[in-house]
């Protein structure tokens, strides 16, 4: 059974950390990356990394967000620093033994977690 289950959302100041994580199984997941979307817009990508550990971030998010990936543990993290209200949102892990699309693209994932609620207040 394919399972992607996020934790750690909640509520921060504005230049505040939080820390996400997201635990898959019942797949190879060879490409994981990080959703996220606010009331009124679209699912956007965060940040993506590869098996071998390559990454990709959005420009939005670029030099505060790390992500990462424990192999033998099939867990995904993220580590949000100096966080913006704008970053206020539901993000979602995201997970795929293959890409046929870019790794920021939302088509770009078969499996998905049902998301945790971050909130930045000012």
């Amino acid at each position: 059974q394919v399972q992607l289950v996020e934790s750690g959302g909640g509520s921060a100041q504005a230049g505040g950390s939080l820390r996400l994580s997201c635990a898959a199984s019942g797949f190879s997941a060879h490409f994981m990356a990080w959703f996220r979307q606010a009331p009124g817009t679209e699912r956007e990508g965060v940040a993506a990394i590869t098996q071998a550990g390559n990454t990709i971030y959005a420009d939005s998010v670029k030099g505060r967000f790390t992500i990462a990936k424990d192999n033998a543990k099939n867990t995904l993290d993220l580590q949000m620093n100096s966080l913006k209200p704008e970053d206020t949102a539901m993000y979602y892990c995201a997970g795929s033994p293959f890409l046929i699309r870019p790794a920021l693209t939302e088509g770009a994932y078969r499996y998905w977690g049902q998301g945790t609620q971050v909130t930045v207040s000012p």
